[in-house]
């Protein structure tokens, strides 16, 4: 009995070593059937996913059948999602890949965006047909399933190649901020290496892939010190804590015979906050008296270059793991460092392998996300109902409208014409936020729910449907209610009484069994007979002009800039402005005032701008609207009023209006002394330029303006149904949504922000390259490649702290990225100016205290301002490192709890 329960482990042991770990997910997109790849990971088509188009590629050199196909999409606003099966309270890795090998036949490489859930995980920049694109992501579970979403093509169509899920266990990669963050891996390297293939599975049971040092790429590990050398070894390696690196990576390392190792590498993602772990085993054999000490060195961080390492001291023996590392660091795109040895070494550093990821903030999702995917789920086999993944975020699902809060609740359900079938799903009614239900021209049955919860409905549209049953009377009950289109049903019974005496548009012909009832006292628009149009507008109209007085202002110079949001708003730092009525100005007076329009001050996407001058000598600025600004004398009107409620002491002061003659004119006060933009690039910069101190102020002036316009107009700024924007300003999301939203003014201001660092215009053919025409893309392209000196304005002659530089610089790219709800609120963006002021002025002390020091042959005057800057507090390194901590001991004997340090500071993010 014993030797065949032996016998019976044994089998369970060969067969346990075969198999693949548990929580491992391969999904070959576009294949057809499941295989076994030459690592032993068993592979499956993603068959089960009922949209998008397969196709085959053919690559040279590349003969892994899991990328000889692939699965691409339309090019369209719709979400695309593979949902996977996880367990709760667990580490995995998720990796996407995508190979183009020019599917398509076009040429045009594919960009696209990549998100887990609510949260954008990466944008999928295509540079070369033939390489294969990797993107992968540790995550804590906190559902039973996860969604990886494809969407929103900027170019090209959307696609991807493999989908891979892979289950770590215990405690690697435990993080204190796992709840709030991801960490998106974007280093993982093998030094030593003795060839270009990577280590994976299954040398590394978790498969994760360890890329060799030798591999060429572009700026990726060059400026290799002298006297580097590889050297490896066949020993076992105890791997049992920490992250558990694989053997075969810890067998091989470099040394630094010359006593320095260095390297250089561009960080995916970065510039940002990450966890960077170095993995050392001591696999030389070192004599009595030989030891190896060393440090690590980072350009910039001299607070991270303290801790000494001595790996067979600090791992309590050879040929075992000592990992040390930091679990919140602030790096650069492009990161150099170097490990040096002590005075008191013998022999030179040593590094077997490092790993690096950025934190990627998580986003907690719509409110809404569990009750949309309810209502999805009884259509299931629906295109609209495929999408998945979070109704909001990081972009809208095709068929729904949501809020802007952070997090976002549903505000418009669109589902007209969907074939519909069944009863109005009663989830609907659970929608607290709703704001408009068009749920026409389906074949939908039963009764209309009860909608009472839905406090903020305004509009309802369910007609020409098959609904039965009476109106019930909790519709007059909704406060909001003011369009409700019910014609061409099967309602019988009398339409409520609260209904027809409540101020709405109400359509109920074409149900033969309904009837009107009593309507005493209504003065709702009812609309009868077969014609069904549109809901009556009420134009609103100004009745009369109240005339303005106003005494005049005293400028200082530093007020006297005029803050130019071109195509947006106009900003100043004036004074707090009398709160009064906006004056209406006849047409003779405007020409009388402008001299027949003779002097054009401006213009842009809105119209031109004249100077003009009252009779009493005021100086204004009058804005003659292009003949398509305005629709309509509607939207005009309700543009005069907001902006006669406009009090700001950072936005220029409308003063009037005029509308005659088929002119739209406004009217504002003068700047004297000119526009942003001229003082930035214009002729004005021959003689004096804006220092960056003052250009931070400006910066904070108009933010301030813009995020009033925000949160004190009435909880709206934009108006007009056409848009007034200067091209190069305007939101890219606006040609597809034909919307503009508070984002839309954050991206503008983010142009603004890049003008200020680099004096440029947002539109040139001339200064930016032959590849790049506006500002976006080419400070893009500095920005995240670590070159912010190649967009720094020269006329500030240096006279900056970088520092401060880089974090208006990392603000405005964000202010920029071309989806608004990726972008910042202006009070994000205000508090990272003040940030950079402060940072900014701190510098300037220390330039005075420096420059009023007496110089002398043997002073350094760098040294002494960093050693004053030290004492100072203020932080000279880039980027800000806001909570540094030491050199982490990662050291664990096995079955040790994993810990990580504390931070210096509590209560922050990574």
């Amino acid at each position: 009995m014993e030797a065949w329960l032996l016998i019976l482990s044994l089998l369970l042991l060969m067969g346990a070593s075969k198999a693949q770990m548990p929580g491992f997910i391969s999904l070959d997109c576009g294949g057809a059937a499941n295989f076994t790849d030459e690592l032993g990971l068993e592979w499956t088509p993603d068959d089960e996913l009922m949209y998008g188009e397969t196709t085959k590629v053919s690559v040279a050199n590349e003969t892994r059948k899991q990328y000889q196909t692939l699965r691409y999409f339309r090019a369209n606003d719709m979400k695309y999602c593979y949902t996977l099966q996880v367990t709760g309270r667990t580490r995995y890795l998720v990796r996407a890949t995508f190979l183009y090998g020019n599917f398509d036949n076009n040429n045009v490489y594919p960009k696209f965006d990549i998100s887990l859930g609510p949260t954008h995980w990466a944008t999928i920049v295509i540079s070369d047909a033939d390489t294969i694109e990797v993107q992968e992501l540790i995550f804590l579970a906190s559902d039973p399933t996860i969604s990886v979403c494809l969407s929103n093509a900027t170019t090209g169509q959307p696609f991807i190649s493999t989908l891979e899920l892979r289950q770590f266990n215990g405690s690697v990669y435990l993080t204190q901020y796992e709840s709030q963050f991801y960490l998106s891996v974007s280093a993982r390297i093998n030094f030593g290496a003795d060839s270009d293939a990577p280590v994976r599975y299954p040398d590394d049971p978790f498969d994760r892939i360890w890329e060799s040092d030798s591999l060429k790429k572009a700026n990726y590990l060059v400026d290799v010190a002298a006297g580097t050398e590889k050297i490896s070894t066949r020993m076992p390696i105890d791997v049992s804590n920490g992250e558990r690196p694989p053997q075969k990576v810890m067998q091989t390392a470099v040394v630094g015979r010359n006593g320095s190792l260095t390297y250089r590498l561009n960080l995916d993602g970065f510039p940002g906050f990450g966890w960077a772990f170095s993995y050392f085993a001591e696999i030389e054999d070192l004599g009595p008296k030989e030891s190896r000490k060393f440090r690590l060195v980072l350009p910039g961080y001299p607070d991270y270059s303290k801790a000494v390492v001595n790996i067979q001291e600090n791992a309590q023996g050879k040929d075992r793991l000592y990992e040390p590392g930091y679990p919140n660091i602030s790096l650069p795109f492009v990161l150099s460092f170097r490990f040096g040895k002590t005075s008191d070494s013998s022999m030179g550093p040593l590094l077997n392998a490092m790993e690096i990821n950025k934190y990627l903030k998580k986003n907690d999702g719509s409110l809404d996300g569990s009750i949309i995917a309810s209502v999805a789920s009884l259509y299931s086999t629906a295109d609209w109902a495929r999408e998945g993944g979070d109704p909001c975020l990081p972009v809208l699902l095709s068929w729904v409208q949501c809020n802007s809060d952070p997090q976002p609740r549903i505000t418009k359900i669109v589902l007209s014409g969907k074939n519909l079938t069944g009863n109005i799903p009663l989830d609907l009614t659970k929608l607290s936020g709703l704001v408009e239900l068009w749920l026409d021209g389906n074949v939908l049955i039963g009764t209309i729910p009860d909608f009472s919860g839905c406090t903020d409905l305004e509009i309802i549209h369910l007609e020409n449907n098959q609904l039965t049953g009476s109106m019930p009377s909790s519709l007059a009950e909704l406060p909001n209610l003011r369009e409700l289109y019910v014609q061409n049903n099967k309602l019988s019974g009398t339409v409520p009484s609260g209904l027809l005496n409540k101020n709405l548009v109400l359509n109920y012909t074409g149900n033969v069994n309904l009837r009107k009832g009593s309507n005493k006292g209504s003065n709702s628009k009812v609309i009868i007979g077969s014609s069904v149009g549109a809901a009556i507008l009420l134009i609103a109209t100004i009745a009369s002009c109240i005339l303005m007085q106003k005494g005049k202002k005293k400028y200082s110079k530093k007020d006297q800039i005029e803050r130019t949001m071109p195509g947006q708003r106009l900003v100043s730092s004036l004074g707090d402005a009398a709160k009064e009525a906006a004056h209406c100005f006849t047409l003779s007076e405007i020409e009388d005032a402008t001299r027949q329009f003779e002097r054009k001050i401006g213009s842009g996407g809105f119209g031109v701008v004249y100077y003009g001058q009252t009779n009493d000598g005021k100086e204004i600025a009058v804005k003659v609207l292009t003949s398509n600004s305005y629709q309509g004398k509607r939207e005009f009107s309700n543009e005069v009023t907001l902006l006669s409620r406009i009090h700001h002491r950072n936005l220029v002061q409308f003063l009037g209006y005029c509308q005659e003659e088929g002119k739209s004119i406004l009217v504002y006060e003068f700047m004297h002394s000119g526009t942003l933009k001229e003082h930035l690039y214009g002729p004005q910069t021959h003689d004096r330029s804006i220092n960056w101190i003052k250009r931070l102020e400006i910066a904070e002036d108009a933010a301030k303006g813009i995020e009033y316009l925000h949160t004190g107009s009435d909880g709206t700024s934009h108006v007009s149904s056409i848009v007034r924007g200067t091209v190069g300003y305007l939101d890219p999301e606006y040609y597809i949504s034909q919307q503009l939203t508070d984002k839309s003014d954050v991206y503008s201001f983010g142009v603004i922000l890049l003008e200020l660092i680099s004096g440029q215009e947002a539109i040139s053919n001339e200064s930016f390259g032959v590849n790049c025409r506006n500002i976006v893309q080419w400070a893009k392209l500095h920005i995240e490649n670590g070159d912010i000196q190649g967009i720094i304005d020269p006329s500030l002659r240096g006279e900056y702290d970088i520092q401060s530089m880089w974090k208006i610089a990392e603000k405005a790219l964000m202010c920029v990225q071309p989806h608004g709800n990726m972008r910042p609120s202006m009070s994000e963006v205000i508090k990272e100016i003040q940030d950079a002021i402060s940072i900014e002025r701190g510098a300037e002390a220390v330039r005075e205290v420096v420059s009023s020091l007496p110089s002398s042959p043997t002073s350094d005057p760098l040294s002494l301002s960093s050693s004053i800057a030290h004492r100072s507090t203020v932080n000279f390194s880039r980027p800000n490192t806001k909570y540094p901590q030491g050199f982490r001991d990662g050291r664990r004997s096995s079955g040790e709890s994993r810990r990580r340090e504390p931070r210096e500071r509590r209560g922050s993010e990574p």
